[in-house]
């Protein structure tokens, strides 16, 4: 298959749907499909990947890492031209996903369109507080103007299907379990954070940003430091928020944004994982975690419903319950070295590789097309 991605976000960029998406287009390019991408920024010298056009775009307002990209209908004409697609995926719900859309319906080519990310949610964290009836309804003209709308759990298919999305259907999420292992765990690493065998490290990984509900982590950890007083905290990210937590919270070591085998050593050297999101579609970096041997912290829904089980391989909260979030810290300060839990979190996240997921896609890919294609 001849297949169009196209996306805002994309590597170099640092985020979860990013990454994702990199690893699902070059596994159907390894697959032997045509694979070509539409985003908003220039490939990283160091790492080409498959080949891009680049549309101009927009920094999201308050949020200057994440653009807005736009096309126009001609852009993208020509570019259906030389390319002659035969399918498109469309991640984004921005412009240049609605403008890929409508022109590819002209030419009644096959739409395939994903839900990654719960913008709708973060309406509230942005000043913006009552819009999800309005956000819904925009999303759900948009995806059911394509044959399928994919996304990455059960709890966020179950939503689109009561806005009224027609045609949902899951697909996962994998981790790569020789990147993040507990092999990459540093002596090193771990006393620059002033920690030894003796010293429980909390981390958190992702955007620091205000829909990531990071000051929960943080009430957490202080739960977790009357057990444990010698502790620490790190966040790992980059984000709006980054220079607000600093100074609210300058007892955390802050790590900035760390990919590849960087990313996987900090993971790894790390005890236990706070995931105190609510706002997720799925939850990489909690696979990405288990696969490093650390027990994780979440709430029970998402990635975590899916692979944790309470107590024998990481800990749920109820969703949404705070209290209840901050009470479980206080019960697992004494397992943070439980070996076995960490070693079956390890097992678990094994079980889930992205070579099955991208079989998925393609096949999903490859039935939104008309059967004579």
């Amino acid at each position: 298959m001849r297949i169009l991605i196209v996306t805002d976000t994309y590597p170099p960029d640092i985020n979860g749907v990013a990454r994702s998406l990199q690893t699902l287009s070059e596994g159907l390019a390894k697959r032997g499909h045509v694979v070509e991408v539409v985003t908003t920024l220039e490939a990283s010298s160091r790492e080409p990947g498959l080949p891009r056009h680049v549309m101009s775009s927009m920094p999201v307002p308050g949020y200057d890492a994440l653009r807005i990209g736009f096309a126009s209908g001609r852009e993208l004409s020509v570019l259906f031209d030389s390319f002659r697609p035969e399918v498109l995926y469309v991640a984004t719900e921005t412009p240049l996903g609605i403008a890929a859309i409508r022109t590819a319906a002209k030419r009644h080519l096959p739409v395939v369109s994903g839900f990654h990310t719960n913008f709708q949610s973060y309406l509230e964290d942005y000043n913006l507080p009552g819009m999800e009836a309005v956000a819904s309804g925009i999303l759900r003209s948009i995806h059911n103007a394509t044959a399928r709308t994919l996304t990455p759990s059960q709890d966020t298919a179950a939503m689109l299907t009561k806005w009224g999305i027609k045609n949902v259907g899951v697909l996962g999420r994998g981790v790569d379990t020789d990147l993040f292992s507990p092999e990459r765990r540093s002596v090193e690493l771990r006393q620059s954070w002033g920690a030894d065998d003796n010293t429980p490290v909390a981390i958190c990984v992702g955007r620091i940003a205000a829909e990531k509900n990071l000051p929960l982590a943080v009430r957490a950890f202080e739960a977790l430091r009357i057990v444990q007083p010698q502790a620490r905290l790190v966040f790992v990210g980059d984000g709006p928020r980054l220079e607000a937590m600093r100074n609210e919270h300058p007892q955390a070591i802050y790590a900035g944004a760390r990919t590849g085998a960087d990313l996987a050593r900090h993971y790894a050297s790390a005890d236990l994982f706070l995931f105190p999101s609510i706002t997720e579609t799925f939850g990489n970096v909690v696979l990405e975690a288990m696969a490093s041997g650390l027990g994780v912290l979440a709430f029970d829904y998402a990635a975590p419903r899916l692979v944790i089980r309470d107590g024998e391989n990481g800990w749920l909260a109820p969703f949404g319950d705070e209290d209840a979030f901050v009470n479980r810290t206080q019960a697992i300060a004494a397992r943070w070295k439980d070996a076995v839990l960490r070693h079956a979190a390890r097992q678990s996240a094994s079980d889930f590789g992205w070579g099955r997921v991208i079989e998925q896609f393609e096949h999903e890919l490859a039935t939104a097309r008309p059967a004579n294609a």
